[in-house]
């Protein structure tokens, strides 16, 4: 077991990775948890989606933490150091460039135009496929037992021929994104637990790697359309991220200093805007079956 794991278990088949760590939380089990499955049969997604991938497919984890160490406005940075450990991770597992796994806010890992970026040439602007995708949830937070869970799904050994028709189009996996590349998901997965460790004892000493987390994100400099809970849809061009709150910030000339934030609570979707110039918006309509949000 790795070292900073106090519990660790895998399933062949389980309703949610999330429901198991947050069981353990529950129960008394010390971060960090991890429970892993092959298979899922009630995997959850952000507002209210699920997941969907054959058995062995994807790579499916849940990670519980007790971060009484962290203040309680930062607990989203453990959703984000866990999806740049995968990151890392799986572009080195499938031979991709540094760097050719992107984060959509708030909780999508994609690759842009990745066949030639996988060959070493492409520089993006092509079309935006989901890879996986990231949430955490989180109970207690500003007390003395708050507890959260990180959930990803991860499109591991999933072959092209095999994705459902109607998502196709819109998804990609490891193995498809490197051109067949065998994917080990316990090797991948080893890759991804050092890789965490050493980001989780950063975390702890107060250290959040801002630059690496800014350099990964796909919408800045970018028009979003943004769809809330119910309001109309609204486009904006999104300036980047607020490293304090996690936020997305989008130009606001109504606003003070020409910005406004939105936090993930605030949408249901965030869709990169279509029109001239405008890259690829594949990801935005669904990738894989794995739907975004939490495991």
């Amino acid at each position: 077991m790795t070292a900073f794991l106090a519990r660790r278990e895998r399933f062949g088949r389980l309703g949610s990775t999330n429901d198991a760590a947050r069981a353990w939380l529950a129960a008394g089990t010390p971060e960090v948890c991890l429970a892993v499955a092959d298979e899922q049969t009630a995997g959850r997604g952000r507002a209210g989606r699920t997941w969907v991938a054959p058995p062995g497919a994807a790579l499916l984890l849940s990670l519980g933490f007790r971060p009484t160490w962290l203040a309680p406005g930062h607990a989203w940075r453990l959703a984000a150091i866990v999806a740049l450990a995968m990151a890392d991770a799986a572009e080195e597992h499938a031979g991709l460039r540094d760097h050719a796994i992107r984060l959509k806010w708030p909780n999508d890992l994609v690759l842009e135009d990745d066949a030639p970026e996988l060959a070493g040439t492409g520089a993006g602007g092509g079309p935006v496929r989901k890879l996986g995708g990231v949430l955490g949830e989180s109970e207690g937070l500003g007390t003395d037992d708050p507890r959260v869970v990180v959930g990803i799904g991860l499109n591991a050994g999933w072959a092209r021929a095999d994705f459902p028709a109607a998502l196709a189009p819109t998804m990609t996996s490891l193995a498809d994104a490197s051109g067949g590349r065998p994917v080990d998901r316990e090797r991948l997965l080893e890759g991804f637990l050092d890789r965490l460790e050493a980001r989780v004892e950063a975390l702890r000493a107060g250290r959040f790697p801002v630059d690496d987390w800014t350099a990964r994100q796909l919408t800045t400099g970018r028009l979003l359309r943004l769809e809330g809970h119910g309001g109309a849809p609204e486009e904006a061009l999104a300036l980047g991220l607020d490293p304090a709150t996690g936020a997305l910030l989008v130009a606001d000339p109504a606003a003070p200093g020409g910005e406004r934030a939105v936090l993930a609570g605030d949408v249901v979707h965030v869709r990169l805007a279509a029109g001239p110039g405008a890259p690829g918006t594949a990801a935005d309509r669904g990738a894989g079956a794995a739907a975004p949000g939490r495991v």
